[in-house]
């Protein structure tokens, strides 16, 4: 071969090389997972709210109060705010680790410390609530209430919705609580 021959192949051979690379990383990155828009969320916050964001469950002699329907949205939330028997939100329910591969999938949690609340039968009349998008924009408040004879089946009925307030210079939380 003669050398400017040789330079030309060994160029060719480099950029191919460096090409194919390139689209590798490329296809790579446009397949790696993202979450989805919020307004997906917002749609399905919006969709569940009359069955309940919370739902009230009695079991085994207690209360539950199942938080389900807020940690499959918990990707795009940055806190759920809630209170019993007042709509003060002076609660938080701990949200689970977001897996940007599974956004709309329950946690894992062996413990149940992201499904619900286990509380003594019949203690909570009203819990209202209120979920926190990753921008710290609030949504609407909504008080529900458990579903009249509701037994072992997890339902709830909406009993009042309210704007927040807006008002940015309201502290934030400094931690989530159950």
């Amino acid at each position: 071969m003669r050398p400017s021959l040789f330079r030309l192949t060994l160029l060719a051979t480099c950029l191919s090389a460096a090409a194919s690379s390139y689209a590798q990383d490329q296809s790579e990155d446009e397949f790696a997972p993202k979450l989805p828009e919020r307004s997906i969320y917002e749609a399905m916050l919006d969709a569940n709210k009359p069955s309940g964001w919370v739902q009230f469950r009695n079991f085994a002699g207690g209360q539950y109060l199942y938080f389900t329907m807020l940690q499959v949205m918990r990707c795009r939330l940055s806190e759920v705010r809630y209170s019993i028997n007042s709509t003060a939100l002076d609660r938080r329910f701990p949200l689970g680790p977001c897996d940007p591969q599974q956004p709309f999938n329950v946690p894992d949690d062996p413990d149940n410390k992201y499904v619900y609340l286990k509380l003594q039968a019949g203690k909570a009349q009203t819990v209202t609530v209120q979920a926190v998008w990753d921008d710290g924009a609030g949504s609407e408040i909504v008080t529900y209430r458990p579903c009249d004879n509701v037994g072992e089946s997890a339902c709830a009925r909406i009993k009042a919705i309210d704007r927040p307030e807006v008002r940015p210079d309201a502290p934030k939380p400094a931690s989530q609580s159950r």
